[in-house]
């Protein structure tokens, strides 16, 4: 059975950013050490994460991990761990490079995007994800290779994403919406519903 979903819609970045300060001040208090989150690339969640790094907070004690990442320099554009260094260089919080030798920690919270094709992270359909995939982080070509970033991923997968405490989708424009649906309905069979249906995690997502 699918866990139940909570949707905030047309929530503005700033309004996402209390959510999710929320979340991760509640995951600072329930325990005593780091707290490590997840977050996609793409272009929606640098501006959320900027509103964040203004906010009070025990960053000295929060690693951030991207979920994946593009085969490339951290210097070079396309690379999700420059864009979070950057989005975070305020804070004292730890960025972690995900690595093809990367054991990622335990997440209090794991943010997803999702493409138009319904893709999670860097697990695209021609991947063929799997919820008991024994590798916690796999190096992947997608097929076709996006035009605008056409690189290797680094990618952590399904069962690492499934074992957070909490997940978390932004999912804007109609098109995404609709399949976004269409996954929470079983419609599909695309990564982003394989998730879905495994996730035993309460889910947020915003929409708008």
């Amino acid at each position: 059975m699918l866990t139940e979903i909570t949707y905030h819609h047309d929530w503005d970045d700033e309004r996402i950013a209390d959510w999710l300060h929320g979340r991760i001040s509640a995951a600072l208090a329930m325990r005593e050490g780091p707290v490590a989150v997840s977050v996609p690339g793409g272009s929606t969640p640098f501006p959320i994460l900027e509103n964040l790094a203004l906010m009070d907070l025990r960053w000295e004690r929060l690693e951030f991990w991207p979920g994946d990442d593009r085969c490339v320099h951290p210097d070079h554009e396309a690379s999700n761990l420059g864009r979070l260094r950057n989005a975070l260089a305020a804070t004292d919080a730890q960025v972690i490079p995900l690595e093809e030798d990367s054991q990622p920690p335990h997440f209090a919270l794991v943010w997803l995007g999702m493409g138009t094709d319904g893709h999670i992270a860097s697990l695209f359909e021609n991947t063929n994800p799997l919820p008991d995939d024994e590798q916690m982080v796999r190096r992947i070509t997608p097929d076709p290779l996006p035009q605008d970033a056409p690189f290797d991923r680094i990618t952590m997968t399904l069962p690492k994403f499934l074992a957070a405490e909490e997940l978390m989708f932004v999912i804007r424009g109609e098109t995404k919406q609709q399949l976004f649906q269409e996954a929470v309905r079983g419609q599909n069979d695309l990564p982003v519903a394989r998730l879905l249906h495994n996730a035993r995690a309460s889910i947020t997502c915003f929409t708008g």
